[in-house]
């Protein structure tokens, strides 16, 4: 789908979701718009409770004003199946307890460990096999992405969006396998902790990945 073609509202939605929270002046320059266009996308944004701004005083200047989504805004992104996911959460919970719902948990684990070996075969480097990584997960929904981290001793593996997230409040056990499979996939050679959460409030999901 071209740029283009993405109503404007959405652009600056999915811009705050991956790079938030942003102030006026860097939104439109990344949306390559006049700030003007951007306050007013915001104004109307902010009306409809899906974005909200905080004013944040730095030195003697005026306050800078940093927008960011809302609870409200994750309507807009997709999780797959949510309600659905959800009553076939509880009905297995209801039907074999919690030890029938990790086996659940278990199968879809080592399903998804195979698929992502497969998809990784022949990488041998830890920064090509986790770019790999977050392609799959973006393939998968997750607005995934892989940066350096800025001391240089490693990377982060960094998801803006979670397509299962209400699975995942419903089940948090989905979280841990996702990062027990992170950890088989990358290898005895690399350490992969979490250090933000979608469910703990956090902006996106942040995992930091170093070789050891």
């Amino acid at each position: 789908m071209k740029q283009s073609s993405i109503p404007a509202s959405d652009r600056l939605l999915f811009l705050l979701k991956r790079r938030g929270p942003l102030d006026a002046m860097t939104l439109a320059r990344e949306l390559g718009v006049t700030a003007q266009a951007v306050r007013e996308q915001l104004s109307s944004l902010a009306a409809a409770g899906l974005v909200a701004h905080e004013d944040i005083v730095q030195g003697r200047g005026r306050p800078r004003r940093q927008w960011q989504l809302t609870e409200a805004s994750r309507a807009r992104f997709p999780d797959t199946h949510a309600e659905l996911s959800v009553a076939l959460i509880e009905t297995v919970r209801a039907e074999f307890g919690e030890a029938g719902l990790e086996q659940l948990i278990a199968r879809r684990e080592a399903a998804t460990l195979e698929a992502y070996r497969a998809r990784l075969a022949g990488l041998t480097d830890l920064g090509e096999r986790l770019a790999a990584l977050a392609t799959i997960r973006s393939e998968e929904g997750y607005m995934a992405e892989c940066r350096a981290s800025e001391d240089g001793r490693g990377y982060y593996l960094i998801e803006h969006h979670c397509p299962i997230c209400a699975a995942a409040r419903a089940c948090q056990g989905f979280c841990r396998a996702e990062l027990a499979v992170f950890q088989a996939v990358l290898g005895e050679g690399a350490r992969i902790s979490r250090e933000a959460h979608l469910l703990a409030a956090d902006q996106r999901c942040v995992y930091r990945v170093e070789a050891i």
